[in-house]
């Protein structure tokens, strides 16, 4: 099995909608889904190399706190308590208190220094999981955070999960795009994500991620046609692939990397 700790490995919709969401990502991104545990709380949605995320509804706290639709990202805790400590020590917070989830394994939700949120998961699973292959058709292909304190996030990953720091891009305007990969490599093609500075446009600090779709221009036309929003795109991207940046029909962002057909 893969070590997926200090790695994103899985993801999460909340939203005001599930059934809605389902039918929406299925179209556009071709997931399966399934829910856990036999109830209809929770749907387990898969990609081409296996379950890899999951749709639920907006918990009432959470709502009533003023929670809109949104992705969030799961990393790999081998001590999810010791870790949050220590994470808070580097600037981070916790949103969330460590818990158990039955039947699941125990999480919490943090904040890095610039206040984008991510979860830590320590599965109660022993078989554990199997990262899937580059670019897998369903699969989160591209990570990239909008951040609220560039230097002091950059510092963060790198040191509290090991990630390693490849190219920055000048983007212009827009600042450095620093490419980062969470195994420690350095090469282009180890590369698993970017951080640039939260831009205008985007309200608050937020991890994005990209869905891999066999083809861009297709899934693209399948967004405005669920009744999604295509915010940017598609823009080709170093590596041959073209992206886009869009909202789901109940407002939570999201993200498509894919392929041009010859006819696009």
């Amino acid at each position: 099995m893969t070590d997926l700790n200090g790695k994103f490995f899985w993801y999460e919709l909340m939203t005001s909608d599930p059934a809605s969401a389902l039918a929406f990502y299925g179209d556009v991104v071709g997931w399966t889904a399934q829910a856990f545990g036999g109830g209809h709380d929770y749907q387990v949605i898969s990609g081409s190399a296996g379950p890899m995320g999951g749709i639920m509804t907006i918990p009432a706290e959470a709502r009533d706190c003023g929670m809109a639709p949104w992705w969030g990202g799961y990393i790999g805790s081998a001590d999810v308590d010791a870790d949050a400590k220590r994470l808070t020590e580097a600037g981070g917070s916790v949103k969330r208190p460590p818990e158990d989830i039955p039947g699941v394994g125990r999480f919490a939700v943090m904040a890095d220094p610039g206040g984008a949120v991510f979860m830590l998961l320590n599965g109660s699973s022993p078989d554990g999981m199997n990262a899937p292959p580059p670019m897998a058709n369903g699969h989160v292909g591209w990570h990239e955070l909008y951040s609220g304190d560039f230097d002091a996030d950059l510092t963060f990953y790198t040191g509290q999960f090991g990630w390693a720091k490849g190219e920055a891009m000048d983007m212009g305007e827009m600042g450095s795009y620093q490419l980062f990969s969470q195994d420690g490599a350095t090469d282009f093609n180890s590369m698993s994500g970017g951080v640039m500075a939260l831009p205008k446009e985007v309200p608050v600090p937020v991890w994005l991620f990209y869905f891999v779709v066999p083809d861009i221009d297709a899934a693209t036309e399948k967004v405005k046609a669920g009744g999604g929003s295509v915010l940017n795109g598609p823009m080709e991207v170093p590596g041959g692939a073209w992206i886009i940046q869009a909202t789901d029909p109940q407002g939570a962002m999201f993200a498509l990397v894919g392929m041009r057909s010859a006819q696009g």
